[in-house]
């Protein structure tokens, strides 16, 4: 069988779908570890909402996950750059680590090869954005990037910022120079009712275990609201809850609608990198006896 120049294996899926169980079964078949690909699970105490159950990793390794503070910036081009870090530890030991999430910027980053820029700390143009409407962050952002695929960077003020700075960054700065892995990538499938009654579920087991002490907690420790609106989904709904903007049973219906919402925009995104050229196999629920038929097609295991 000839060697695989393959150096990374991808899971992604929508939210719920199961994508950490399968991550942490290849990276225990291969004696590697997991690289989240998540844009909240970077952030420490943020555990409930963004289902970090680091319980299933065991013994495996995992990465860029409770690297930050909730209060600070994080960014695709962190990610990016706190991705390539750990890719080259493992390639340097030759060890084909796991790359899991379901954020969908930050995984096109990484399998589409995003050329970026080292984005400054320029304090006084946030500021001066800041200062502007949101219709106007919207005008500006849409002018420095027509093709704007991630909309969620139109769902608060703070996001449009980070968006038009780094834009702004990739304009003017040189790019950075990262390994470009070959990656097996695999898409897990579940039947969209199926999604939403996990979604469904989850959501009802993360309000009995904390969840709204969770959100609670993160407003004592002096995160903002607009920074939870930042976070969105969980972050947000519990927070307007809190306010008392919402009834108990309206915000969990409301949030149960924006978690699918989610899912169903994941899928979307997916797609449309699959017709911009990634492979992705879609292994029906997640069954790792077909995962390990591809594995081994690939002279990965034996």
């Amino acid at each position: 069988m000839p060697v695989s120049k393959i150096d990374l294996i991808t899971v992604l899926g929508p939210t719920a779908s199961g994508k950490t169980a399968l991550a942490v079964k290849i990276a225990r078949q291969l004696s590697s570890g997991v690289i989240s690909a998540d844009s909240r699970q970077v952030y420490r105490g943020m555990d409930t909402g963004t289902g970090k159950d680091l319980f299933e990793y065991g013994e495996i390794k995992y990465h860029l996950i409770d690297i930050i503070d909730a209060k600070t910036d994080y960014s695709v081009f962190d990610f990016r750059s706190g991705f390539d870090a750990v890719f080259r530890e493992y390639k340097a030991v030759n060890k084909i680590p796991v790359l899991c999430g379901g954020t969908g910027l930050y995984l096109s980053s990484v399998l589409q090869d995003y050329k970026m820029a080292k984005l400054e700390n320029n304090q006084q143009e946030r500021e001066q954005l800041n200062s502007l409407s949101s219709e106007l962050l919207k005008e500006k952002l849409f002018e420095l990037n027509e093709q704007l695929h991630n909309t969620t960077d139109l769902l608060s003020k703070e996001r449009t910022i980070q968006a038009i700075l780094t834009a702004e960054a990739n304009k003017k700065n040189p790019y950075i120079n990262y390994i470009k892995p070959v990656s097996l990538t695999f898409g897990i499938a579940v039947e969209r009712e199926k999604v939403k009654e996990r979604i469904k579920t989850r959501l009802l087991n993360r309000i009995n275990n904390g969840l709204i002490e969770e959100v609670e907690q993160l407003i004592s420790s002096g995160v903002s609201h607009e920074r939870l609106n930042y976070f969105g989904l969980e972050y947000r709904f519990t927070a307007e809850y809190l306010r008392g903007e919402l009834s108990y049973d309206n915000y969990i219906e409301k949030l149960f609608r924006a978690i699918a919402g989610f899912a169903k925009r994941q899928m979307t995104w997916f797609r449309r990198m699959e017709k911009q050229g990634v492979n992705i196999n879609w292994i029906q629920d997640g069954n790792y006896d077909d995962v390990k038929i591809i594995l081994f097609s690939h002279g990965i295991v034996s």
